[in-house]
């Protein structure tokens, strides 16, 4: 069984592109294409046609776009992260509010993180191959930022997890996620083997019920692990 945080990909990685914009579809899908190893399998204007574009490709990763006529963006995460038979599709925001607390809520609801438009073409299929990797867009990059001050005034959601299901290795595991920290960077911090670390990565999101890294760092602020200014 694959555990979280360990996607394997087969083949070209398949993308969905989410954005009520033609243009904006265009460009990404012609960014997309020209790159080997990467394709794209579908094309939304809104989220409902997202949802069955998704439902129906089944593809790897999403850039999906927030704002948007109809479903927004953020229904849209929900509705894909809550399908169990989606739970291998990897959402990443597509936005051009770097401060938008609907962005949080976008990875509070399961995306796997967000990139602003004006990003760069080498930065987005990075992005893109960072999610499949299994990774989540938190360090570097603005994402950790947004998660620290939202964190701050936030109200915990109703249904965030409670930390006593983990050992002591795999909340130290998880402050040092939350600090940005990568599986190569945590092993070299703790003294043991990468592989190590991403079973304990892997082990506390299965405990928590987190669909990827980026859910992992938003329960560590909402629960009180870390705190707001908190460095690794």
């Amino acid at each position: 069984m694959t555990m979280p945080g360990a996607t394997a990909v087969a083949g070209p990685i398949r993308v969905v592109l989410v954005d009520d914009q033609s243009l904006i579809r265009a460009g990404l899908r012609a960014l997309i294409s020209a790159e080997p190893g990467m394709e794209v399998v579908g094309e939304a204007p809104d989220g409902d046609a997202a949802v069955a574009v998704v439902a129906r490709e089944l593809p790897d990763v999403v850039l999906m776009d927030i704002r948007m006529p109809g479903t927004d963006g953020l229904v849209a995460t929900r509705r894909i992260s809550e399908d169990p038979a989606l739970a291998a599709v990897h959402v990443v925001v597509l936005t051009t509010f770097e401060e938008d607390d609907t962005v949080f809520e976008a990875i509070r609801g399961g995306a796997a993180g967000f990139l602003v438009k004006d990003t760069e073409p080498a930065e987005l299929l990075r992005a893109i191959r960072t999610v499949v990797a299994g990774e989540s867009l938190l360090s570097p990059g603005p994402t950790r930022s947004l998660v620290e001050a939202y964190a701050a005034h936030a109200k915990p959601a109703a249904l965030t997890p409670e930390l006593d299901v983990l050992t002591d290795r795999e909340r130290e595991v998880m402050r040092l996620v939350a600090g940005g920290l990568t599986n190569a960077e945590i092993a070299e911090r703790l003294f043991v083997s990468p592989a190590t670390t991403k079973t304990h990565v892997s082990r506390a999101m299965i405990k928590l019920g987190a669909r990827d890294r980026a859910q992992l760092v938003v329960f560590a602020y909402e629960t009180g692990l870390v705190t707001p200014g908190w460095s690794a």
